[in-house]
């Protein structure tokens, strides 16, 4: 994906960028869509740019997108990715503070996140970001990583899609419809398959609440998607 987002932005063009899945029939991400500007941006994506609030993190920035809009507004954010194309193309375009960065690695000995000026008044997890999340397994160790690295009264606005009506009512043997795997191809290149993580409204208000935490859908999308804003419950 790194490859693809660079060449797009240096050539003006790009090969397609494949993704496959064994749920889903092949699909490609349309390369214009990681480069949209604020107008072009779905209504949620907008509605979610116009909360952030404070010092923030966009998760997953890939071309830094979302993160030129705030930055243009003047607000404090460092985008993060693991690709390393992605950081560089982020860095050609602009972006200030890019850091390539696994989002899980963020509570590891190296940051330190003691004082609240070094934590995250918003952390932005646009395009079904939360998926990085991965199974539902994994959704307790996102909530403790919030612990750690969101500034008290901070949020966490993402999106995600109800995948259920794609079954047409027959749920897939599986433990979670919305756990599901996929792998990318550009070119010649060929990614590691990785697992993502479609979560409908209900579980994640359920499982938020489980972890001391209150999550509120605040936006609907005209796809079975939605924007939640996530925040800590005050006890």
């Amino acid at each position: 994906m790194g490859r693809a987002i660079l060449d797009y932005y240096q050539l003006k063009n790009a090969d397609r960028l494949r993704v496959f899945s064994p749920m889903f029939e092949e699909d490609e991400i349309p390369l214009t869509t990681l480069f949209r500007s604020y107008k072009s941006m779905p209504r949620i994506e907008q509605k979610a740019l116009d909360m952030v609030k404070g010092r923030a993190l966009d998760v997953g920035a890939a071309s830094g997108c979302h993160s030129l809009v705030l930055q243009k507004r003047g607000i404090d954010v460092t985008a993060i990715d693991i690709s390393p194309l992605s950081v560089e193309t982020m860095k050609l375009r602009g972006v200030k503070k890019v850091m390539e960065q696994d989002f899980f690695e963020l509570g590891s000995q190296r940051h330190d996140f003691t004082q609240k000026e070094q934590q995250y008044d918003t952390i932005l997890m646009l395009m079904n970001g939360i998926g990085i999340v991965g199974t539902l397994n994994r959704m307790p160790r996102f909530f403790s990583l919030l612990d750690k690295i969101l500034a008290p009264g901070g949020q966490v606005l993402c999106d995600s899609s109800d995948i259920s009506y794609v079954f047409e009512g027959e749920m897939p043997d599986m433990i979670y419809y919305g756990e599901q795997s996929f792998y990318m191809q550009y070119k010649d290149i060929i990614g590691d398959s990785f697992p993502w993580l479609y979560i409908d409204s209900d579980t994640l208000k359920q499982i938020a609440t489980a972890n001391g935490y209150h999550a509120e859908v605040v936006a609907e999308g005209e796809h079975f998607d939605y924007l939640a804003r996530i925040t800590k419950i005050n006890h």
